[in-house]
């Protein structure tokens, strides 16, 4: 019987297989409602008014601490740790041997030798599997996510303030003296009696803030936030818009973490065992390969380029310098789905019996799978995949995220879309029988909404 993920993948005949037809749907977010107001005027009001978003239960956090937290950091990720000191935060990216992305999540420098880590739980994994087997005078300490607890709290909430308000709404729940932070720069504020951590972020393009604190405090916090937001027009974010909102600011939540294959990652295989994010994790779309690292990622396929520094040792250096010389060959992209194909072939197949319909499209978030990989043709020819779509009703559009081979990569290049799993869907719960369909798409930039593509986007990249 399996206990580790490379047994696992022994007897499900290999990673593809075992992917292509688990019984994991996409990621939920447990602990907030669906919908508060509905989710078009949720994703309204984060590009008109501002939003709440609830982080609270979806995302894990790793704490890191000992003398060698930074040394362990730095070995781990392809960003520079020059620089960065207390009070600071950066989005950290660490890779596989080969140079793939294993994933992303926010680093935050919280006091000395004292770190935290919060995101997907791939990530994580990785870090602390290092600390455990690598000779690091380090401590880590996991605070899981609400679907896997059984205790009913976390060590830390986590709320996000983002919108054209923020800053009113900040400065009301504070009673002023909102901190002039620069982005991704963190300090402590008072709200509601309390201590609050407070980093200057953004999300769904606009700017804002994160704010953090210990569990005993969640209710005091939220309340002083939601109060403050009614004058301003705060909506707060259900579960179906919170998964939507990348569509607009461009952020890929999904690279499959390049564990699967290689030999150097063996041992990490063999530690991971059957309750771990790899073990559970799926694959959806169109894209199909049965080799593996054919859905592996590279940091300039996802826009972190910018963050591969070489002014340090880490794993995956030789590979990326290698990729660096050669220069990127895929550029990250939205693509507009066409309205008419839309209609014709999706949309009006759900309303007739005869024959199979597409698969079918949700909203917002259209994504069915943990990991969606969508194929993207031209003249017949392969030339990137889609990772993530949903519809906009800001934009009145839907999208999808896209890594495209460089010379289909310009705005307005005329692509084709392929919506649907081949043979008629994979066993997974989430796919019902349907035909694939090919639907015209068109390459557009990527941060898709404005805001994000200037004030937002230009702050984001400069962080490494």
């Amino acid at each position: 019987m399996s206990q580790n993920v490379e047994q696992l993948l022994a007897a499900s005949g290999g990673p593809v297989e075992m992917l292509r037809h688990s019984q994991a749907g996409p990621n939920v977010y447990p602990g907030v409602q669906p919908e508060y107001t509905n989710w078009r005027d949720e994703q309204w009001a984060w590009q008109n008014t501002a939003i709440l978003f609830n982080q609270s239960y979806h995302m894990a956090d790793l704490l890191v601490e000992g003398p060698d937290a930074l040394k362990l950091l730095s070995y781990l990720g392809i960003n520079s740790m020059k620089g960065f000191s207390v009070n600071k935060a950066k989005q950290f990216v660490p890779c596989n041997y080969d140079g793939y992305v294993i994933g992303d999540v926010i680093l935050f420098y919280l006091a000395e030798n004292k770190f935290n880590l919060v995101g997907r739980a791939p990530v994580l994994e990785w870090v602390t599997f290092h600390a455990e087997t690598g000779n690091y005078d380090v401590k880590v300490t996991l605070d899981q996510r609400w679907a896997l607890r059984t205790d009913g709290k976390r060590l830390n909430y986590r709320f996000q303030v983002q919108g054209p308000n923020a800053f009113k709404v900040m400065d009301k729940a504070m009673g002023g003296n909102v901190p002039d932070l620069k982005f991704f720069n963190m300090a402590d504020v008072q709200i509601a009696g309390k201590t609050v951590g407070a980093l200057r972020h953004g999300m769904a393009g606009q700017p804002g803030y994160e704010l953090y604190g210990p569990w005993e405090d969640y209710q005091a916090v939220h309340s002083a936030l939601v109060e403050a937001g009614k004058e301003f027009g705060m909506r707060l974010s259900g579960g179906r818009a919170y998964s939507s909102n990348t569509l607009e600011s461009a952020w890929i939540p999904s690279p499959l973490p390049a564990v699967y294959s290689g030999e150097k990652m063996k041992s990490y295989r063999e530690w991971l065992d059957l309750n771990s994010y790899e073990a559970k994790a799926s694959l959806g779309g169109s894209f199909y390969s049965d080799n593996i690292e054919d859905y592996y990622l590279t940091p300039w396929d996802l826009g972190y380029g910018p963050f591969v520094k070489f002014d340090h040792d880490f794993i995956g250096r030789e590979a990326l310098e290698k990729m660096a010389a050669e220069g990127p060959s895929r550029k990250k992209v939205t693509l507009v789905l066409n309205e008419e194909d839309l209609e014709n072939k999706v949309f009006a197949s759900y309303l007739q019996k005869d024959g199979l319909p597409a698969k079918f499209m949700e909203f917002p978030s259209s994504v069915y799978s943990m990991h969606p990989f969508d194929r993207v043709m031209k003249d017949g020819k392969k030339v990137g995949v889609s990772t993530w779509i949903g519809y906009s009703s800001n934009e009145r559009k839907f999208l999808t995220l896209a890594i495209l081979d460089n010379a289909f990569a310009e705005p307005g290049t005329e692509v084709t879309f392929v919506w649907g799993e081949e043979d008629g869907g994979s066993r997974k719960p989430t796919v019902e029988p349907h035909k694939q369909v090919e639907l015209r798409a068109m390459v557009a930039a990527a941060p898709y909404a404005e805001v994000a593509r200037t004030l937002y986007a230009d702050s984001w990249r400069t962080k490494a």
